[in-house]
This record gives structure tokens, C-alpha cells and sequence, in this order.
């Protein structure tokens, strides 16, 4: 089974804001988990009550490394205004890794043919 990484925005100016951010990533991973055939990595979720416990770059950096270990990367409509999300993207491109912009209307087709074993 393949391993899709959830990548958008997190950090918001207020505790609500990072939770809709949170929300719409957690959306987007149910989306693609109920496709089939693949497993979702929602970084969101996994520090979502870790506040200020740790510098913003020891997450940024454990994101890197979740990323490296997944097999393509599936972003939020809004991925572009997030900095964590942009150094997300510029890695998966290093890693020759498959982005899919859940913006994009194609998009879950793609994501399907691309699960289609060859």
C-alpha cells in the first residue's frame, strides 16, 4: 500500500485559525483515505495539541522527515500561502516524489490512475 503525505497550512495568528487549518487538512485526509488503496499521514493531526511545546523548526523538521518516507504528497486548495507547505513541496521535487493540488478538478483522478499498479 502507497503512502500519501497531507501538506497545507498549520500555523495561523490565532489558536482558531490553526485549528480551521488543522480541520481542512483532516478533511482532505479522510477525502483520500476514502478513496482506497492508501494509507494518509496528516501532520496536522499529529501535533495539533502541541503548542508552543517545542520550537516551530524541530515540527518543520520532523514533517521533512515523515515526507521522505511517504511515496507522494497531496496538498490543500490553500498550500501556497503556507511556508512549511512551499519547503514541503520543494522537497517532494527533490524526492521525485507525485504532488496532487487537491485545488486542481483533476486531481482524484490522477491520484487514482497514479494507484493503479503497473
Amino acid at each position: 500500500m502507497k503512502c500519501l503525505y497531507i501538506a497545507g497550512p498549520f500555523r495561523g495568528p490565532t489558536p482558531w485559525d490553526v485549528e480551521c487549518n488543522i480541520r481542512r487538512a483532516e478533511a482532505l485526509a479522510l477525502e483520500v483515505w476514502r478513496i482506497g488503496g492508501v494509507a494518509v499521514i496528516c501532520p496536522h493531526a499529529n501535533t495539533r495539541f502541541f503548542d508552543r511545546a517545542a520550537s516551530a523548526e524541530i515540527w518543520l523538521e520532523g514533517d521533512k522527515e515523515i515526507l521522505r518516507r511517504c511515496d507522494g504528497v497531496v496538498l490543500t486548495p490553500d498550500w501556497e500561502r503556507s511556508s512549511g507547505a512551499r519547503a514541503e513541496v520543494e522537497l517532494a521535487e527533490v524526492l521525485r516524489l507525485p504532488i496532487f493540488n487537491s485545488g486542481d478538478a483533476d486531481w482524484v483522478d490522477l491520484l487514482r490512475t497514479w494507484l493503479i499498479p503497473k
